[in-house]
């Protein structure tokens, strides 16, 4: 099975839990869940989440996904990312980690990312 992740909080999850469905904060504005490639996510939380506390990773299986995903960039560079085009359906998430920054507000392939 393909994975891919998707940073959040743990508030947002449990409103998902709640809801039945897991959707991120701009999905109703953006048509779109952002998510990323195990390549991918320490950068994109280096970039977005630097010293943000009470984050969780959700690790996705694409092969459980219910609604569309599409690999693009909106942004006009090269490098594809995975867009989930619905909300997610929470049994296509296989596992919820932990995904806090180092002390110095930072993240690395050690935190909750199990590689493969």
């Amino acid at each position: 099975m393909t994975t891919i992740y998707h940073i959040t909080t743990e508030r947002q999850w449990h409103d998902a839990k709640r809801q039945g469905q897991y959707e991120a904060a701009f999905f109703r504005s953006e048509g779109f869940i952002h998510c990323s490639d195990a390549n991918q996510v320490v950068r994109v939380a280096n970039h977005l989440f630097r010293n943000m506390q009470g984050l969780i990773l959700l690790h996705i299986e694409t092969e459980l996904l219910h609604p569309r995903l599409v690999y693009e960039n909106l942004e006009g560079g090269s490098e594809l990312f995975p867009h989930v085009y619905g909300p997610i359906n929470l049994d296509a998430i296989a596992r919820i980690s932990s995904f806090e920054p180092g002390p110095d507000g930072t993240f690395d392939h050690s935190v909750g990312i199990e590689f493969a």
